[in-house]
């Protein structure tokens, strides 16, 4: 992958993302800059701001299943 992942945005916790995204309301979203979780994001959503750091590195659950995978 060409872009730098935080070191807290793991595996397992993109899984569980996608998870809860099937089974609730819920729309995570991860900054791959500073790790924070971001509601409201759309499943394939890539470079949305973050509301933390500020910084356009706020991608999808799914859409960052595909980019681990």
């Amino acid at each position: 992958m060409a872009q730098e992942i935080h070191s807290s945005v793991t595996q397992e916790r993109i899984l569980l993302a996608v998870e809860r995204r099937n089974v609730s309301l819920d729309n995570p979203g991860i900054c791959i800059n500073c790790g924070e979780d971001q509601d409201g994001c759309e499943p394939d959503a890539r470079n949305y701001e973050c509301e933390n750091c500020g910084e356009k590195k706020v991608f999808g659950a799914e859409e960052l299943f595909f980019m681990i995978i």
